[in-house]
């Protein structure tokens, strides 16, 4: 079985290299291997841009936010965390926990001001589920360390204290270039959750001195998020030794609606858990959906090209009826002859694959290694656009472009099957 294999690949190989008397073969052959080249490396490409969009997004989302966070079912906040606290830190799969509160505010400097949401965070214990504090690009979260500024005196709107150093706070990078703010300088944070007065609520105001800018690289949050002392925010929302959330830093992602129900069920009733899956269900489902529907389309592109296979197969036949009667006639069988035309359509595309997953994955590298195509952050969230090319896209593209390619193989080379010794050599 050896040798007739042997015979038709030789044939199939001599068939596309041999000079044809109608260029216009030669022209269409290499327009199909052009073609499966390119529909190749444009799914690699694109399955490497949505596959990176992915990984990105994740990163960020898990590096800014933790796996999971427990709650207060009712607005009340949660007291007496700390023994909760260092009970739910010793559950199974729970690497590490740190309390947090958040509030809304209005960042402003001068005329210029912008709406924040602010974390309350004990820094070390920050540091442990996230990564967001390793971000920063100007100044340093070291001030974020409680230490002997840690009073403040109740400051006059609009004005500085003059009897105590101003509280530090970090933002991010697009939220300080929205107010104009860089490191060390001073900025006022309004509270909706003020004082109650004769005259109703008023807001409360703090000025805050500016210790850091980090840079995410996940818009939603460089624009809209700060960080200060969990002290200097309770004291800020009138919220004396209270919580909002208790963050949680887990083993493995994949397992977080599972921890997230054992966290829940130890904190007892009153608490709720999400994950970072509940969070951001629309948005991985969207990327995938996205991924699914950018291979099909771009798979047109190798039907495209599997169609110039047939024609130039088809042309291969009637060029060659001549020699497929002459080898029929020294006994070779038609099922030989259709292997001969079905290897050289083969032929094609493997060649074109190759040369299309070099092509892939080299620009794939190309632009995750040198971030050459930016983006508007405000519209994709991140400001680069990310390349994540991984082995198993190369073999899925590959089996449907070879696929693909067989099927517009199977006419031609039934046509050149059928063929007629005596019809075709009656009048040579």
């Amino acid at each position: 079985m050896r040798l007739p294999m042997r015979f038709e690949l030789y044939i199939a190989a001599r068939y596309l290299r041999a000079k044809r008397r109608q260029a216009v073969v030669g022209v269409v052959t290499a327009i199909s291997v052009a073609g499966v080249a390119a529909g190749v490396a444009a799914l690699i490409i694109a399955l490497a841009i949505t596959t990176g969009m992915r990984r990105d997004l994740q990163d960020k989302l898990l590096g800014a936010t933790s796996a999971v966070d427990l709650m207060r079912v009712q607005a009340d906040g949660i007291h007496n965390w700390r023994p909760l606290l260092a009970r739910l830190s010793t559950l199974p799969h729970v690497v590490a926990a740190a309390p947090g509160i958040y509030g809304q505010v209005l960042v402003s400097r001068g005329p210029r001001a912008g709406f924040a949401l602010i974390k309350g965070i004990v820094p070390a214990d920050e540091h442990r589920v996230s990564t967001i504090l390793d971000t920063i690009t100007s100044g340093s979260a070291k001030d974020l360390t409680p230490g002997t500024a840690n009073e403040t005196s109740e400051p006059v709107p609009g004005e500085s204290s003059t009897n105590a150093p101003e509280p530090p706070i970090v933002l991010g990078s697009d939220l300080a270039d929205q107010i104009g703010a860089t490191v060390g300088d001073s900025v006022l944070i309004t509270s909706p959750q003020g004082e109650l007065t004769p005259l109703g609520l008023a807001p409360k105001y703090e000025r805050f001195s500016v210790v850091g800018i980090y840079h995410s690289g996940f818009y939603q949050y460089d624009a809209a998020m700060g960080f200060m002392r969990l002290s200097d925010a309770q004291q800020l929302f009138s919220e004396p030794d209270l919580l909002s959330v208790i963050s949680f830093k887990i083993d493995d992602l994949d397992r977080a609606p599972r921890v997230a129900h054992e966290i829940e069920q130890a904190a007892g009733p009153g608490f709720m858990t999400t994950n970072w899956m509940e969070q951001n269900r629309a948005l991985f489902t969207a990327l995938k959906e996205e991924q699914v529907v950018t291979f099909i389309i771009i798979a047109l592109i190798v039907i495209v090209a599997a169609l110039n296979i047939l024609i130039a197969l088809t042309m291969m036949v009637m060029e060659k009826t001549r020699d497929i009667a002459v080898m029929m006639s020294f006994g070779v069988e038609p099922a030989q002859v259709r292997r001969i035309f079905m290897l050289q359509g083969l032929l094609i595309s493997v060649i074109g694959t190759v040369l299309g997953l070099v092509l892939g994955y080299v620009a794939s590298w190309a632009g995750g290694h040198y971030h050459f195509i930016r983006l508007s952050a405000e519209v994709y969230s991140i400001d680069t656009l990310p390349f994540a090319p991984r082995v198993i896209d190369g073999v899925i593209v590959s089996a449907v472009s070879i696929g693909i390619s067989l099927l517009a193989t199977l006419y031609p080379s039934t046509s050149a099957a059928r063929v007629l010794p005596a019809e075709a050599l009656r009048y040579e």
